[in-house]
């Protein structure tokens, strides 16, 4: 059996059942990435910083490859197809179905392969113990506004890691709605003022629907 199926079977005969109150991201954020303008934001202009300086930050910490990489709330796959292109065995979760089919499309495209492309959520991986060498976490954190469920989520990501495995996320400051806000002036839209306070009072961003 080759490592890659082997590896297959363990996500899958790893697998459980989510229950009904197992924390899943708010329905308000899995609605706003059903838009799909997630798959062309780090193409954008102001996402080619955010990618570029998280690709140096991968080559940096991450184990060489082959290694093993669950890629927890990977999106459309931008991540998942360069690390893939580079040697490592990249899974991909998601909690958004479009999202799975854009990395299908994007990992079809290229030619790059993705050792699997799943539906799930941070809080409960389909995969068994122990059995990764790094996670990415690069979304799930902060999608998930209460303290208890991002706890969960670093327990599962801790739970299928390797003992000597990396688990990488990142954090966004309070202070991000403000610099963001003064920079590209938003504050002349009178809804943006309140999201910024409510930031920088509890760290929490709920933005609108029309993603301001």
């Amino acid at each position: 059996m080759s490592r890659s199926l082997d590896i297959w079977t363990r996500f899958t005969l790893g697998s459980r059942m989510v229950s009904g109150d197992t924390p899943q991201p708010l329905p308000e954020v899995l609605a706003f990435y059903a838009r799909g303008i997630e798959d062309e934001r780090l193409s954008r202009e102001e996402g080619l910083l955010e990618r570029h300086r998280t690709q140096e930050l991968l080559l940096r910490y991450l184990p060489p490859a082959p290694a093993v990489v669950l890629d927890v709330g990977g999106g459309t796959g931008h991540y998942a197809c360069w690390l893939a292109a580079r040697g490592s065995e990249v899974h991909l979760v998601d909690p958004v179905p479009l999202h799975l089919e854009q990395t299908r499309a994007r990992a079809e495209k290229t030619g790059i392969p993705i050792a699997s492309i799943r539906l799930g959520d941070a809080s409960r991986l389909e995969c068994s113990s122990d059995q990764v060498d790094a996670v990415l976490l690069l979304g799930p954190l902060y999608h998930l506004p209460e303290r208890n469920d991002r706890l969960e989520a670093l327990r599962e990501a801790w739970r299928v890691l390797h003992a000597d495995g990396l688990l990488l996320a990142p954090v966004i400051s309070r202070f991000a709605s403000a610099l963001d806000g003064l920079r590209s002036h938003f504050f002349a839209d009178p809804r943006y003022a309140p999201t910024v306070w409510q930031d920088l009072t509890d760290g929490q961003h709920r933005g609108h629907p029309d993603g301001s």
